[in-house]
């Protein structure tokens, strides 16, 4: 589904980020993006998404070059990106009021999408997600974990193959937090969504990526097939995971110093 090829980036006045680097994530597939700061684990998901461009490279998903924000591509990011003056039903049909004003131009809608019902889509959306009692509320009066479900929920309504999220969980509580990976494993395997998930959390790379990119000075894939398993969490497997990548972290802080 997605494929980086000699794909080299830099700020202006700064060294690169990435040099020459390839990459490729299958369809279905749930990776979860893992490094110290500054080693680009959000900048390549903004070069994913099309907001940002390759100095050098390509970055081509279902054999499309991107050059810009692509219609089937959902980003989740941390602030949740509510409107504040809309209602939580109001920020969920958002992104299907605008598919319908555009229609299916294949820039801002797929040239596919079929227009449904916005009203119908978003209530499907708001039960599936529990937010049907708060639906006329305003952000400021959800809390932190019914505001990203409805960022959640307001991705979700447009039918992305493609899930982006950057750090989504890392302002909320711990319980908060578990009930809404859960969540992330379950929408996935529902939706056949391919997912990639930045994190600084060990624990959160362990229990959502069935494959890791570990950024630092150094880039590797690991392996962590047992990811997306309701008693994953309890497995020694999941364990073994976190004292792996903890190692490697440790490692990249030594070199990166």
């Amino acid at each position: 589904m997605i494929e980086v090829q000699a794909l080299t980036f830099q700020y202006p006045g700064r060294p690169p980020i990435f040099s020459q680097f390839n990459w490729s994530v299958a369809a279905g597939e749930a990776w979860a993006i893992l490094g110290p700061s500054g080693y680009g684990k959000s900048t390549l998901l903004y070069l994913l998404a099309g907001l940002r461009a390759p100095t050098s490279g390509t970055v081509r998903i279902e054999a499309q070059t991107i050059t810009r924000p692509r219609p089937r591509t959902g980003l989740i990011l941390q602030d949740f990106g509510l409107l504040p003056w809309a209602t939580c039903a109001e920020n969920v049909s958002l992104g299907l009021r605008v598919h319908g004003f555009y229609g299916p131009d294949g820039k801002h809608a797929p040239l596919d999408a079929r227009p449904g019902d916005v009203q119908v889509r978003t209530e499907h959306w708001l039960r599936r997600l529990g937010l049907w009692a708060v639906r006329g509320h305003y952000p400021a009066q959800l809390s932190g974990g019914q505001r990203q479900r409805a960022a959640i929920a307001r991705t979700l309504a447009l039918n992305p193959d493609l899930l982006l999220m950057d750090e989504p969980f890392a302002s909320l509580d711990a319980p908060t937090r578990e009930s809404l990976q859960n969540l992330t494993l379950e929408l996935r395997a529902e939706q056949h969504l391919t997912t990639i998930v930045v994190t600084h959390s060990i624990e959160e790379a362990a229990c959502l990526g069935r494959k890791i990119l570990l950024c630092g000075p150094r880039i590797e894939v690991l392996n962590n097939p047992g990811a997306g398993d309701p008693a994953y969490r309890e497995a020694p497997a999941y364990a073994a995971m976190i004292q792996t990548l903890r190692g490697r972290l440790a490692l990249a802080a030594e070199a990166g110093a």
